[in-house]
Protein backbone atom coordinates (compact mmCIF):
# COMPACT_ATOMS: atom_id res chain seq x y z
CA UNK A 1 0.00 0.00 0.00
CA UNK A 2 1.14 3.53 -0.74
CA UNK A 3 1.06 6.27 1.88
CA UNK A 4 -2.02 8.00 0.33
CA UNK A 5 -3.87 4.66 0.44
CA UNK A 6 -2.86 4.09 4.05
CA UNK A 7 -3.99 7.62 4.95
CA UNK A 8 -7.43 7.44 3.31
CA UNK A 9 -8.19 3.94 4.64
CA UNK A 10 -7.05 5.06 8.10
CA UNK A 11 -9.28 8.14 7.92
CA UNK A 12 -12.30 6.00 6.96
CA UNK A 13 -11.63 3.54 9.77
CA UNK A 14 -11.37 6.46 12.19
CA UNK A 15 -14.63 7.91 10.88
CA UNK A 16 -16.46 4.61 11.28
CA UNK A 17 -15.09 4.16 14.80
CA UNK A 18 -16.19 7.68 15.76
CA UNK A 19 -19.64 7.08 14.27
CA UNK A 20 -20.01 3.95 16.39
CA UNK A 21 -18.75 5.71 19.52
CA UNK A 22 -21.36 8.42 19.13
CA UNK A 23 -19.52 10.96 21.26
CA UNK A 24 -19.79 13.66 18.57
CA UNK A 25 -22.42 14.30 15.93
CA UNK A 26 -21.70 12.65 12.59
CA UNK A 27 -21.54 15.90 10.59
CA UNK A 28 -18.77 17.16 12.91
CA UNK A 29 -16.91 13.87 12.50
CA UNK A 30 -17.23 13.94 8.69
CA UNK A 31 -16.13 17.57 8.43
CA UNK A 32 -13.15 16.90 10.69
CA UNK A 33 -12.21 13.91 8.53
CA UNK A 34 -12.36 16.11 5.42
CA UNK A 35 -10.01 18.68 6.96
CA UNK A 36 -7.64 15.88 8.02
CA UNK A 37 -7.71 14.44 4.49
CA UNK A 38 -6.72 17.85 3.08
CA UNK A 39 -3.89 18.23 5.61
CA UNK A 40 -2.54 14.76 4.74
CA UNK A 41 -2.75 15.55 1.03
CA UNK A 42 -5.22 12.86 -0.05
CA UNK A 43 -7.83 15.50 -0.94
CA UNK A 44 -6.65 18.59 -2.80
CA UNK A 45 -7.52 21.88 -1.16
CA UNK A 46 -9.28 23.15 -4.30
CA UNK A 47 -11.60 20.13 -4.22
CA UNK A 48 -12.24 20.12 -0.46
CA UNK A 49 -15.68 21.73 -0.64
CA UNK A 50 -16.78 20.47 -4.04
CA UNK A 51 -19.12 18.03 -2.29
CA UNK A 52 -21.32 20.90 -1.08
CA UNK A 53 -22.14 21.79 -4.69
CA UNK A 54 -22.51 18.17 -5.80
CA UNK A 55 -25.87 17.37 -7.49
CA UNK A 56 -26.63 14.75 -4.82
CA UNK A 57 -26.17 17.26 -1.99
CA UNK A 58 -28.27 19.93 -3.72
CA UNK A 59 -31.04 17.43 -4.54
CA UNK A 60 -31.25 16.21 -0.93
CA UNK A 61 -31.50 19.81 0.34
CA UNK A 62 -34.26 20.74 -2.13
CA UNK A 63 -36.25 17.57 -1.38
CA UNK A 64 -36.14 18.44 2.33
CA UNK A 65 -37.47 21.95 1.60
CA UNK A 66 -40.32 20.56 -0.52
CA UNK A 67 -41.15 17.97 2.14
CA UNK A 68 -41.44 20.75 4.72
CA UNK A 69 -43.71 22.73 2.38
CA UNK A 70 -46.06 19.79 1.84
CA UNK A 71 -46.17 19.25 5.60
CA UNK A 72 -46.85 22.91 6.45
CA UNK A 73 -49.81 23.20 4.09
CA UNK A 74 -51.45 20.06 5.44
CA UNK A 75 -51.37 18.54 1.96
CA UNK A 76 -50.58 15.09 3.32
CA UNK A 77 -53.20 15.17 6.09
CA UNK A 78 -55.80 14.26 3.46
CA UNK A 79 -54.21 10.81 3.16
CA UNK A 80 -53.93 10.43 6.91
CA UNK A 81 -57.72 10.51 7.24
CA UNK A 82 -57.92 7.20 5.39
CA UNK A 83 -56.37 5.38 8.34
CA UNK A 84 -59.06 5.82 11.01
CA UNK A 85 -61.66 3.45 9.42
CA UNK A 86 -59.10 0.61 9.28
CA UNK A 87 -58.08 0.69 12.96
CA UNK A 88 -60.49 -2.04 14.08
CA UNK A 89 -58.05 -4.93 13.57
CA UNK A 90 -54.27 -4.74 14.15
CA UNK A 91 -53.38 -6.11 10.70
CA UNK A 92 -55.54 -3.67 8.74
CA UNK A 93 -54.55 -0.81 11.03
CA UNK A 94 -50.84 -1.52 10.49
CA UNK A 95 -51.21 -2.22 6.77
CA UNK A 96 -53.00 1.08 6.10
CA UNK A 97 -50.68 3.15 8.30
CA UNK A 98 -47.45 1.60 6.99
CA UNK A 99 -48.78 1.54 3.43
CA UNK A 100 -49.68 5.24 3.39
CA UNK A 101 -46.37 5.99 5.08
CA UNK A 102 -44.57 4.08 2.30
CA UNK A 103 -46.44 5.97 -0.43
CA UNK A 104 -45.65 9.33 1.16
CA UNK A 105 -41.99 8.52 1.77
CA UNK A 106 -41.60 7.55 -1.89
CA UNK A 107 -41.91 11.22 -2.80
CA UNK A 108 -40.80 13.06 0.31
CA UNK A 109 -38.21 12.71 3.04
CA UNK A 110 -39.08 9.59 5.08
CA UNK A 111 -38.43 11.39 8.39
CA UNK A 112 -41.02 13.98 7.30
CA UNK A 113 -43.48 11.25 6.38
CA UNK A 114 -43.07 9.66 9.81
CA UNK A 115 -43.48 13.02 11.53
CA UNK A 116 -46.80 13.54 9.73
CA UNK A 117 -48.20 10.10 10.47
CA UNK A 118 -46.90 9.36 13.96
CA UNK A 119 -49.55 11.53 15.70
CA UNK A 120 -52.21 9.81 13.58
CA UNK A 121 -50.85 6.41 14.60
CA UNK A 122 -50.85 7.30 18.31
CA UNK A 123 -54.36 8.75 18.23
CA UNK A 124 -55.89 5.89 16.22
CA UNK A 125 -54.22 3.39 18.55
CA UNK A 126 -55.68 5.25 21.52
CA UNK A 127 -59.19 5.09 20.05
CA UNK A 128 -58.76 1.39 19.29
CA UNK A 129 -57.50 0.77 22.87
CA UNK A 130 -54.25 -0.49 21.38
CA UNK A 131 -50.77 0.30 22.70
CA UNK A 132 -48.76 2.74 20.60
CA UNK A 133 -45.84 0.28 20.75
CA UNK A 134 -47.78 -2.13 18.53
CA UNK A 135 -48.01 0.53 15.82
CA UNK A 136 -45.03 2.86 15.77
CA UNK A 137 -42.15 0.50 14.90
CA UNK A 138 -44.21 -0.81 11.99
CA UNK A 139 -44.85 2.75 10.82
CA UNK A 140 -41.12 3.53 10.99
CA UNK A 141 -40.25 0.45 8.96
CA UNK A 142 -43.00 1.24 6.42
CA UNK A 143 -41.66 4.74 5.78
CA UNK A 144 -38.12 3.36 5.38
CA UNK A 145 -39.35 0.76 2.87
CA UNK A 146 -41.23 3.41 0.88
CA UNK A 147 -38.03 5.36 0.38
CA UNK A 148 -36.73 2.53 -1.84
CA UNK A 149 -39.27 3.19 -4.60
CA UNK A 150 -38.09 6.46 -6.19
CA UNK A 151 -34.92 8.45 -6.69
CA UNK A 152 -35.92 11.11 -4.14
CA UNK A 153 -37.26 8.72 -1.51
CA UNK A 154 -34.03 8.57 0.50
CA UNK A 155 -30.53 10.13 0.29
CA UNK A 156 -28.74 6.82 -0.58
CA UNK A 157 -30.80 6.57 -3.79
CA UNK A 158 -29.73 10.07 -4.79
CA UNK A 159 -26.07 9.37 -3.94
CA UNK A 160 -25.96 6.08 -5.87
CA UNK A 161 -27.73 7.63 -8.86
CA UNK A 162 -25.24 10.51 -8.96
CA UNK A 163 -22.32 8.08 -8.72
CA UNK A 164 -23.68 6.08 -11.65
CA UNK A 165 -23.74 9.35 -13.59
CA UNK A 166 -20.04 9.90 -12.93
CA UNK A 167 -19.00 6.44 -14.19
CA UNK A 168 -21.46 5.95 -17.07
CA UNK A 169 -22.58 9.46 -17.95
CA UNK A 170 -26.22 8.59 -17.17
CA UNK A 171 -27.55 8.62 -13.60
CA UNK A 172 -30.47 6.51 -12.48
CA UNK A 173 -33.74 8.33 -13.25
CA UNK A 174 -36.72 9.02 -11.00
CA UNK A 175 -38.45 5.65 -11.37
CA UNK A 176 -35.52 3.35 -12.15
CA UNK A 177 -35.67 2.16 -8.54
CA UNK A 178 -39.41 1.39 -8.68
CA UNK A 179 -39.46 -2.18 -10.08
CA UNK A 180 -37.17 -3.46 -7.34
CA UNK A 181 -38.06 -1.00 -4.58
CA UNK A 182 -41.82 -1.41 -4.94
CA UNK A 183 -41.55 -5.20 -4.81
CA UNK A 184 -39.49 -5.01 -1.62
CA UNK A 185 -41.86 -2.46 -0.07
CA UNK A 186 -44.95 -4.59 -0.78
CA UNK A 187 -43.32 -7.74 0.61
CA UNK A 188 -42.00 -5.91 3.67
CA UNK A 189 -45.31 -4.23 4.53
CA UNK A 190 -47.17 -7.51 4.06
CA UNK A 191 -44.77 -9.14 6.53
CA UNK A 192 -45.02 -6.43 9.20
CA UNK A 193 -48.83 -6.27 8.91
CA UNK A 194 -49.48 -10.00 9.03
CA UNK A 195 -46.64 -11.40 11.14
CA UNK A 196 -44.13 -8.76 12.23
CA UNK A 197 -46.32 -6.94 14.76
CA UNK A 198 -46.70 -10.20 16.70
CA UNK A 199 -42.93 -10.26 17.28
CA UNK A 200 -42.83 -6.94 19.15
CA UNK A 201 -42.33 -7.39 22.92
CA UNK A 202 -45.49 -6.55 24.86
CA UNK A 203 -43.92 -5.13 28.01
CA UNK A 204 -44.97 -1.60 27.08
CA UNK A 205 -48.54 -2.49 26.21
CA UNK A 206 -50.05 -1.85 29.62
CA UNK A 207 -53.74 -1.43 29.49
CA UNK A 208 -53.76 -0.27 25.94
CA UNK A 209 -54.59 3.30 26.84
CA UNK A 210 -51.89 4.75 24.64
CA UNK A 211 -50.96 7.32 27.31
CA UNK A 212 -47.25 7.78 28.00
CA UNK A 213 -47.67 9.61 31.30
CA UNK A 214 -49.74 8.83 34.34
CA UNK A 215 -50.14 12.48 35.31
CA UNK A 216 -51.87 11.86 38.62
CA UNK A 217 -48.89 9.86 39.90
CA UNK A 218 -46.68 12.91 40.20
CA UNK A 219 -48.95 15.98 40.07
CA UNK A 220 -50.86 17.39 43.02
CA UNK A 221 -53.21 20.27 43.75
CA UNK A 222 -52.61 21.97 47.11
CA UNK A 223 -54.49 24.79 48.86
CA UNK A 224 -53.08 27.58 51.04
CA UNK A 225 -55.20 27.42 54.27
CA UNK A 226 -55.58 30.08 56.94
CA UNK A 227 -52.36 30.68 58.87
CA UNK A 228 -50.17 28.71 56.44
CA UNK A 229 -46.46 29.55 56.37
CA UNK A 230 -46.73 29.99 52.59
CA UNK A 231 -48.91 33.13 52.91
CA UNK A 232 -46.94 36.14 51.68
CA UNK A 233 -44.22 34.00 50.08
CA UNK A 234 -43.30 34.67 46.45
CA UNK A 235 -42.30 32.07 43.89
CA UNK A 236 -38.64 33.07 44.20
CA UNK A 237 -38.72 32.76 47.99
CA UNK A 238 -40.39 29.36 47.82
CA UNK A 239 -37.90 28.06 45.28
CA UNK A 240 -34.97 29.23 47.41
CA UNK A 241 -36.46 27.44 50.42
CA UNK A 242 -36.99 24.13 48.60
CA UNK A 243 -33.81 23.99 46.54
CA UNK A 244 -33.10 20.52 47.95
CA UNK A 245 -36.53 19.21 46.91
CA UNK A 246 -37.62 18.07 43.43
CA UNK A 247 -40.72 20.28 43.30
CA UNK A 248 -41.92 22.26 40.28
CA UNK A 249 -44.51 25.03 40.75
CA UNK A 250 -46.97 24.98 37.85
CA UNK A 251 -50.37 26.72 37.97
CA UNK A 252 -51.67 29.28 40.43
CA UNK A 253 -55.46 29.58 40.76
CA UNK A 254 -56.96 32.46 42.73
CA UNK A 255 -60.69 32.82 42.44
CA UNK A 256 -61.43 33.32 38.74
CA UNK A 257 -57.80 34.05 37.89
CA UNK A 258 -55.72 31.19 36.51
CA UNK A 259 -52.00 31.71 35.93
CA UNK A 260 -50.47 28.96 33.79
CA UNK A 261 -47.13 29.72 35.44
CA UNK A 262 -47.06 31.19 38.92
CA UNK A 263 -45.81 34.82 38.67
CA UNK A 264 -42.41 35.25 40.30
CA UNK A 265 -43.27 38.35 42.36
CA UNK A 266 -46.86 37.44 43.30
CA UNK A 267 -47.14 36.63 47.06
CA UNK A 268 -49.42 33.75 47.97
CA UNK A 269 -52.73 34.47 49.67
CA UNK A 270 -55.10 32.43 51.78
CA UNK A 271 -57.30 30.24 49.57
CA UNK A 272 -54.86 30.09 46.65
CA UNK A 273 -54.55 26.74 44.88
CA UNK A 274 -51.23 25.56 43.49
CA UNK A 275 -50.65 22.78 40.97
CA UNK A 276 -47.23 21.26 41.60
CA UNK A 277 -45.13 18.43 40.28
CA UNK A 278 -43.26 16.36 42.84
CA UNK A 279 -42.52 12.74 43.76
CA UNK A 280 -44.51 11.56 46.82
CA UNK A 281 -41.70 11.95 49.37
CA UNK A 282 -40.84 15.51 48.28
CA UNK A 283 -44.54 16.42 48.11
CA UNK A 284 -44.93 15.44 51.77
CA UNK A 285 -41.93 17.56 52.78
CA UNK A 286 -43.15 20.55 50.75
CA UNK A 287 -46.67 20.44 52.19
CA UNK A 288 -45.38 20.08 55.76
CA UNK A 289 -42.85 22.90 55.36
CA UNK A 290 -45.41 25.49 54.19
CA UNK A 291 -48.52 24.21 55.99
CA UNK A 292 -50.46 23.38 52.83
CA UNK A 293 -53.42 21.07 52.23
CA UNK A 294 -53.48 18.44 49.48
CA UNK A 295 -56.71 18.51 47.47
CA UNK A 296 -58.33 15.76 45.43
CA UNK A 297 -59.49 16.84 41.99
CA UNK A 298 -63.22 16.58 41.32
CA UNK A 299 -64.22 13.32 39.69
CA UNK A 300 -63.58 13.47 35.95
CA UNK A 301 -62.04 16.94 36.20
CA UNK A 302 -58.49 18.22 36.52
CA UNK A 303 -57.28 21.76 36.92
CA UNK A 304 -54.68 20.98 34.29
CA UNK A 305 -57.41 20.64 31.68
CA UNK A 306 -59.56 23.76 31.42
CA UNK A 307 -60.86 25.86 28.55
CA UNK A 308 -57.63 27.86 28.64
CA UNK A 309 -55.03 25.25 29.62
CA UNK A 310 -54.06 21.72 28.73
CA UNK A 311 -51.17 19.27 28.41
CA UNK A 312 -49.38 18.08 25.30
CA UNK A 313 -47.00 15.16 24.79
CA UNK A 314 -44.20 15.91 22.31
CA UNK A 315 -41.29 13.90 20.91
CA UNK A 316 -37.80 15.41 20.65
CA UNK A 317 -36.71 15.33 17.01
CA UNK A 318 -33.13 14.33 16.07
CA UNK A 319 -30.54 17.11 15.99
CA UNK A 320 -32.96 19.93 16.69
CA UNK A 321 -33.05 22.52 19.46
CA UNK A 322 -33.43 20.24 22.51
CA UNK A 323 -31.45 17.21 21.33
CA UNK A 324 -28.39 16.77 23.56
CA UNK A 325 -29.16 19.66 25.93
CA UNK A 326 -29.90 19.57 29.67
CA UNK A 327 -33.49 20.45 30.47
CA UNK A 328 -32.52 23.06 33.05
CA UNK A 329 -30.58 24.99 30.44
CA UNK A 330 -33.75 25.73 28.49
CA UNK A 331 -35.69 27.37 31.38
CA UNK A 332 -39.09 26.45 30.00
CA UNK A 333 -41.23 28.75 32.11
CA UNK A 334 -39.22 31.92 31.59
CA UNK A 335 -38.37 31.33 27.94
CA UNK A 336 -41.43 29.63 26.49
CA UNK A 337 -44.23 30.29 28.97
CA UNK A 338 -45.02 26.60 29.47
CA UNK A 339 -44.34 24.11 32.24
CA UNK A 340 -42.31 20.96 31.72
CA UNK A 341 -44.21 18.44 33.85
CA UNK A 342 -42.49 15.22 32.91
CA UNK A 343 -40.06 13.40 30.67
CA UNK A 344 -40.21 9.83 29.39
CA UNK A 345 -37.43 7.75 27.82
CA UNK A 346 -38.10 4.38 26.17
CA UNK A 347 -41.61 4.43 27.59
CA UNK A 348 -40.48 4.88 31.21
CA UNK A 349 -41.25 8.22 32.94
CA UNK A 350 -38.21 9.87 34.51
CA UNK A 351 -38.77 10.19 38.26
CA UNK A 352 -35.63 12.10 39.22
CA UNK A 353 -34.81 15.80 39.00
CA UNK A 354 -35.34 17.27 35.55
CA UNK A 355 -33.10 20.33 35.68
CA UNK A 356 -29.88 18.44 34.88
CA UNK A 357 -31.43 15.75 32.69
CA UNK A 358 -29.87 15.69 29.20
CA UNK A 359 -32.56 15.27 26.54
CA UNK A 360 -32.03 12.87 23.62
CA UNK A 361 -33.84 12.39 20.34
CA UNK A 362 -36.89 10.19 20.85
CA UNK A 363 -37.53 11.35 24.43
CA UNK A 364 -41.12 12.35 25.16
CA UNK A 365 -41.85 15.56 27.08
CA UNK A 366 -45.07 16.48 28.84
CA UNK A 367 -45.75 20.19 28.42
CA UNK A 368 -48.47 22.20 30.17
CA UNK A 369 -49.69 25.65 29.22
CA UNK A 370 -52.22 27.65 27.25
CA UNK A 371 -54.00 25.45 24.72
CA UNK A 372 -53.38 27.76 21.78
CA UNK A 373 -49.72 28.25 22.66
CA UNK A 374 -48.63 24.64 23.15
CA UNK A 375 -48.32 23.69 19.43
CA UNK A 376 -46.32 26.87 18.75
CA UNK A 377 -43.92 26.11 21.60
CA UNK A 378 -43.54 22.51 20.38
CA UNK A 379 -42.57 23.80 16.93
CA UNK A 380 -40.13 26.31 18.41
CA UNK A 381 -38.48 23.56 20.44
CA UNK A 382 -38.21 21.32 17.39
CA UNK A 383 -40.54 18.70 18.88
CA UNK A 384 -43.28 16.64 17.27
CA UNK A 385 -46.67 16.77 19.02
CA UNK A 386 -48.28 13.39 19.65
CA UNK A 387 -51.71 14.79 18.87
CA UNK A 388 -53.86 14.44 15.80
CA UNK A 389 -53.31 17.12 13.16
CA UNK A 390 -56.19 18.98 11.58
CA UNK A 391 -56.09 20.31 8.00
CA UNK A 392 -56.40 24.08 8.21
CA UNK A 393 -59.28 25.20 5.96
CA UNK A 394 -57.48 28.39 5.02
CA UNK A 395 -54.55 26.37 3.65
CA UNK A 396 -56.56 23.96 1.50
CA UNK A 397 -55.87 26.00 -1.63
CA UNK A 398 -52.16 26.15 -0.76
CA UNK A 399 -52.14 22.38 -0.25
CA UNK A 400 -53.49 21.72 -3.74
CA UNK A 401 -51.11 24.27 -5.28
CA UNK A 402 -48.09 22.75 -3.53
CA UNK A 403 -49.05 19.25 -4.71
CA UNK A 404 -49.43 20.55 -8.28
CA UNK A 405 -46.01 22.26 -8.22
CA UNK A 406 -44.37 19.14 -6.83
CA UNK A 407 -46.03 16.93 -9.45
CA UNK A 408 -44.90 19.19 -12.30
CA UNK A 409 -41.33 19.09 -10.97
CA UNK A 410 -41.42 15.28 -10.84
CA UNK A 411 -42.67 15.12 -14.45
CA UNK A 412 -40.04 17.59 -15.71
CA UNK A 413 -37.25 15.78 -13.87
CA UNK A 414 -38.28 12.23 -14.73
CA UNK A 415 -38.82 12.95 -18.45
CA UNK A 416 -35.45 14.66 -18.80
CA UNK A 417 -36.83 18.07 -19.73
CA UNK A 418 -34.79 19.50 -16.85
CA UNK A 419 -32.17 17.97 -14.55
CA UNK A 420 -33.97 16.70 -11.48
CA UNK A 421 -32.27 19.07 -9.03
CA UNK A 422 -33.19 22.03 -11.27
CA UNK A 423 -36.82 20.90 -11.59
CA UNK A 424 -37.17 20.43 -7.83
CA UNK A 425 -35.40 23.74 -7.22
CA UNK A 426 -37.90 25.43 -9.52
CA UNK A 427 -40.76 23.95 -7.48
CA UNK A 428 -39.17 25.19 -4.25
CA UNK A 429 -38.79 28.66 -5.78
CA UNK A 430 -42.44 28.61 -6.85
CA UNK A 431 -43.54 27.78 -3.31
CA UNK A 432 -41.55 30.72 -1.97
CA UNK A 433 -42.95 33.14 -4.58
CA UNK A 434 -46.53 32.05 -3.80
CA UNK A 435 -45.76 32.31 -0.06
CA UNK A 436 -46.53 28.65 0.58
CA UNK A 437 -43.14 28.67 2.24
CA UNK A 438 -42.31 32.14 3.63
CA UNK A 439 -38.67 33.14 2.94
CA UNK A 440 -37.97 33.23 6.70
CA UNK A 441 -38.97 29.55 6.94
CA UNK A 442 -37.25 28.42 3.73
CA UNK A 443 -34.36 26.57 5.36
CA UNK A 444 -36.10 25.35 8.52
CA UNK A 445 -36.89 21.98 6.96
CA UNK A 446 -33.33 21.31 5.79
CA UNK A 447 -31.51 18.71 7.86
CA UNK A 448 -28.21 20.59 7.83
CA UNK A 449 -26.15 17.87 9.55
CA UNK A 450 -27.03 15.55 6.63
CA UNK A 451 -26.02 18.23 4.12
CA UNK A 452 -22.68 18.78 5.89
CA UNK A 453 -22.17 15.00 6.08
CA UNK A 454 -22.69 14.61 2.33
CA UNK A 455 -20.59 17.65 1.46
CA UNK A 456 -17.70 16.29 3.54
CA UNK A 457 -17.95 12.58 2.67
CA UNK A 458 -18.23 12.95 -1.12
CA UNK A 459 -14.61 14.23 -1.52
CA UNK A 460 -13.42 11.51 0.87
CA UNK A 461 -15.21 8.89 -1.22
CA UNK A 462 -13.59 10.35 -4.33
CA UNK A 463 -10.16 10.18 -2.69
CA UNK A 464 -10.76 6.51 -1.89
CA UNK A 465 -10.99 5.85 -5.64
CA UNK A 466 -8.32 8.30 -6.79
CA UNK A 467 -5.66 6.87 -4.48
CA UNK A 468 -6.41 3.34 -5.68
CA UNK A 469 -7.58 2.27 -2.21
CA UNK A 470 -10.97 1.13 -3.57
CA UNK A 471 -9.32 -1.11 -6.15
CA UNK A 472 -6.98 -2.52 -3.51
CA UNK A 473 -9.88 -3.32 -1.14
CA UNK A 474 -11.84 -4.95 -3.96
CA UNK A 475 -8.88 -7.06 -5.08
CA UNK A 476 -8.48 -8.28 -1.50
CA UNK A 477 -12.17 -9.15 -1.24
CA UNK A 478 -12.23 -10.98 -4.58
CA UNK A 479 -9.08 -12.94 -3.75
CA UNK A 480 -10.91 -14.29 -0.72
CA UNK A 481 -13.91 -15.20 -2.88
CA UNK A 482 -12.15 -16.91 -5.80
CA UNK A 483 -14.43 -19.19 -7.77
CA UNK A 484 -17.57 -17.78 -6.15
CA UNK A 485 -20.49 -16.91 -8.41
CA UNK A 486 -21.13 -13.19 -9.09
CA UNK A 487 -24.62 -13.73 -7.69
CA UNK A 488 -23.19 -14.78 -4.34
CA UNK A 489 -20.90 -11.75 -4.35
CA UNK A 490 -23.92 -9.54 -5.14
CA UNK A 491 -25.70 -10.96 -2.10
CA UNK A 492 -22.58 -10.32 -0.01
CA UNK A 493 -22.46 -6.67 -1.14
CA UNK A 494 -26.13 -6.23 -0.21
CA UNK A 495 -25.71 -7.86 3.21
CA UNK A 496 -22.50 -5.97 4.06
CA UNK A 497 -24.07 -2.65 3.07
CA UNK A 498 -27.20 -3.42 5.08
CA UNK A 499 -25.10 -4.35 8.12
CA UNK A 500 -23.08 -1.13 7.92
CA UNK A 501 -26.28 0.90 7.61
CA UNK A 502 -27.60 -0.63 10.82
CA UNK A 503 -24.83 1.05 12.79
CA UNK A 504 -23.71 3.96 10.56
CA UNK A 505 -25.47 6.81 8.80
CA UNK A 506 -27.08 5.53 5.60
CA UNK A 507 -25.77 8.39 3.44
CA UNK A 508 -22.18 7.78 4.57
CA UNK A 509 -22.63 4.06 3.90
CA UNK A 510 -23.79 4.77 0.34
CA UNK A 511 -20.88 7.15 -0.32
CA UNK A 512 -18.34 4.49 0.66
CA UNK A 513 -20.02 1.36 -0.73
CA UNK A 514 -21.09 2.67 -4.17
CA UNK A 515 -17.51 2.83 -5.53
CA UNK A 516 -16.71 -0.55 -3.99
CA UNK A 517 -19.78 -2.15 -5.58
CA UNK A 518 -19.01 -0.67 -9.00
CA UNK A 519 -15.34 -1.70 -8.84
CA UNK A 520 -16.29 -5.28 -7.90
CA UNK A 521 -18.57 -5.42 -10.96
CA UNK A 522 -15.77 -4.12 -13.17
CA UNK A 523 -13.32 -6.76 -11.89
CA UNK A 524 -15.92 -9.49 -12.44
CA UNK A 525 -16.63 -8.23 -15.95
CA UNK A 526 -20.35 -7.71 -15.30
CA UNK A 527 -22.67 -4.69 -15.29
CA UNK A 528 -22.30 -2.24 -12.41
CA UNK A 529 -26.05 -1.56 -12.23
CA UNK A 530 -27.10 -4.59 -10.12
CA UNK A 531 -24.30 -3.90 -7.63
CA UNK A 532 -25.24 -0.22 -7.40
CA UNK A 533 -28.87 -1.23 -6.85
CA UNK A 534 -27.77 -3.59 -4.08
CA UNK A 535 -25.85 -0.75 -2.41
CA UNK A 536 -28.84 1.61 -2.64
CA UNK A 537 -31.20 -0.96 -1.11
CA UNK A 538 -28.77 -2.09 1.58
CA UNK A 539 -27.92 1.46 2.64
CA UNK A 540 -31.59 2.30 3.14
CA UNK A 541 -32.68 -0.86 4.97
CA UNK A 542 -31.68 -0.32 8.59
CA UNK A 543 -34.03 -2.35 10.77
CA UNK A 544 -31.86 -3.99 13.44
CA UNK A 545 -31.13 -1.01 15.71
CA UNK A 546 -32.63 2.35 16.69
CA UNK A 547 -29.41 4.14 15.66
CA UNK A 548 -29.29 3.01 12.02
CA UNK A 549 -32.05 5.35 10.87
CA UNK A 550 -33.55 8.53 12.32
CA UNK A 551 -37.08 7.10 12.12
CA UNK A 552 -36.16 4.18 14.36
CA UNK A 553 -34.74 6.56 16.95
CA UNK A 554 -37.79 8.81 16.74
CA UNK A 555 -40.32 6.10 17.65
CA UNK A 556 -38.21 4.57 20.43
CA UNK A 557 -39.58 6.81 23.19
CA UNK A 558 -43.28 6.96 22.23
CA UNK A 559 -43.29 3.22 21.50
CA UNK A 560 -41.56 2.32 24.76
CA UNK A 561 -38.99 0.20 22.91
CA UNK A 562 -35.63 -0.97 24.16
CA UNK A 563 -32.49 -1.16 22.04
CA UNK A 564 -32.78 -4.93 21.65
CA UNK A 565 -36.44 -4.88 20.58
CA UNK A 566 -35.69 -3.85 17.00
CA UNK A 567 -33.87 -6.98 15.86
CA UNK A 568 -36.80 -9.22 16.80
CA UNK A 569 -38.76 -7.96 13.82
CA UNK A 570 -35.88 -6.27 11.98
CA UNK A 571 -33.82 -9.45 11.43
CA UNK A 572 -36.55 -11.45 9.66
CA UNK A 573 -37.47 -8.31 7.72
CA UNK A 574 -33.90 -7.89 6.47
CA UNK A 575 -33.87 -11.57 5.46
CA UNK A 576 -37.09 -11.01 3.49
CA UNK A 577 -35.63 -7.87 1.88
CA UNK A 578 -32.57 -9.85 0.75
CA UNK A 579 -34.67 -12.77 -0.52
CA UNK A 580 -36.93 -10.49 -2.56
CA UNK A 581 -34.32 -7.95 -3.68
CA UNK A 582 -31.74 -10.27 -5.24
CA UNK A 583 -34.09 -12.04 -7.73
CA UNK A 584 -35.73 -8.72 -8.67
CA UNK A 585 -32.35 -7.06 -9.23
CA UNK A 586 -31.19 -9.92 -11.45
CA UNK A 587 -34.41 -9.76 -13.49
CA UNK A 588 -34.61 -5.97 -13.89
CA UNK A 589 -30.86 -5.25 -13.93
CA UNK A 590 -29.13 -8.35 -15.37
CA UNK A 591 -25.46 -9.00 -14.66
CA UNK A 592 -24.64 -9.13 -18.39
Amino acid sequence: MTWPQIFIVGILCLVFAMFLWGRWRYDVIAFGALILAVILGVVEAKDAFAGFGHPATVTVAVVLILSRALSNTGAIDIFARLIAPTAGRPSTHIASLAGIGAVLSSFMNNVGALALLMPVGVQTALKAKRAAGIILMLLSFGTILGGLVTLIGTPPNIIVAAYRGTITGTPFSMFDYAPVGAGIAVAGIAFVALIGWRLIPRQGEGGGSGELFDIDSYLAEVRVPEGAAAIGQTKRQIRDAIDDLDVVLADLIRGRHHWVSMPRAEPLQEGDILVIQAPPEDLDKFVAKFGLEILGAEEGKSLLHTEETGVLEVVVMPRLRLDGRPVGGNNFKARYGVNLLGLSRQGQPHRGRLRSFQVRAGDVLLLHGEVGKLPEVAAELGCLPLADRQLAFGKRRQALLSIAMFAVAIVLGSTGVLPLQIALGLAALGMVVTNIVPPRDLYDGVDWPVIVLLGAMIPIGGALEQTGATALLVETMLSLAQGVSPVVILVAVLVVTMTLSDVLNNAATAVVMAPIGATIADRLGVSADPFLMAVAIGASCAFLTPIGHQNNALVMGPGGYRFGDYWRMGLPLEIIVTAVAVPLILIVWPLN
